[in-house]
């Protein structure tokens, strides 16, 4: 059944939905990629698009920004409409010297500053990391195309404006970049028994200060989308 936030029918997601961020993105990749792609969704303009792709039925659905609201979107698509993988494509912030504008990176791990998993009541501090299986075709399809994608940890962070600047500080921990839904994605397909990966395009650096423009990030990240998108197609077949 349809949710608050979710006008879909049950049916109309594919097993595999890509995540950008951005709406508009969303769009981007259903416009661009997919054939037959049909709009299921656009309750507060979140759009969720089904087709094709290569002949296999993949989803793109946008998740907004930020871990609560990822958290929703992606909860109801695995637990409301029976997807069972989910790949976030979106954009992250370098802190890794080794990052330039535009590459691509995989989320193994998602270090947080976020009390999402308080909900869980854990006596520890839960490790958010992808899907292993998602992962590994993930790094086989950016190979195929061409793409080294490096791989490792990212920081979902709560704050895009932080106070305290101390992102820079996980660097020193070798964590790549930073983002701000990795983590409650991985969370919820953790508790859901379900399939998640992250992967980013490095839309700034915040240690050269360079960074890429908000038309740039909608329609520029072509290479994470070709790679998320091959990824969907080789799960069809898993």
């Amino acid at each position: 059944m349809p949710t608050p936030h979710n006008s879909a029918n049950p049916g109309d997601f594919a097993k595999t939905v890509l995540m950008p961020g951005d709406p508009l993105r969303a769009k981007f990749i259903a416009d661009t990629f997919l054939d037959d792609a049909k709009l299921v969704n656009n309750v507060r303009g979140i759009h969720g698009y089904t087709g094709t792709y290569k002949g296999v039925p993949v989803s793109v659905m946008a998740s907004g920004m930020g871990m609560p609201s990822i958290g929703i979107y992606s909860y109801e698509l695995y637990d409301q409409y029976g997807v069972e993988n989910i790949i976030r494509i979106g954009s992250a912030g370098a802190i890794s010297a080794k990052l330039k504008l535009r590459d691509v990176v995989a989320a193994q791990g998602a270090c947080t500053n976020s009390n999402f998993a308080h909900q869980y009541g854990l006596p520890g501090a839960f490790a958010p990391i992808a899907d292993y299986t998602l992962l590994e075709t993930a790094v086989a399809a950016a190979r195929e195309i061409g793409v080294e994608m490096p791989v490792g940890n990212l920081l979902s962070s709560d704050t895009f404006y932080d106070a305290s600047q101390s992102s820079m500080k996980w660097a020193e921990m070798g964590v790549l970049a930073v983002e701000m839904e990795a983590a409650a994605l991985y969370m919820n397909a953790a508790k859901l028994g379900k399939r998640a990966l992250a992967i980013c395009s490095i839309s700034d650096s915040m240690v050269t200060g360079e960074e890429l423009d908000a038309a740039e990030r909608q329609t520029s990240f072509t290479t994470m989308m070709k790679i998320a998108l091959e990824t969907a197609v080789k799960m069809s077949e898993k």
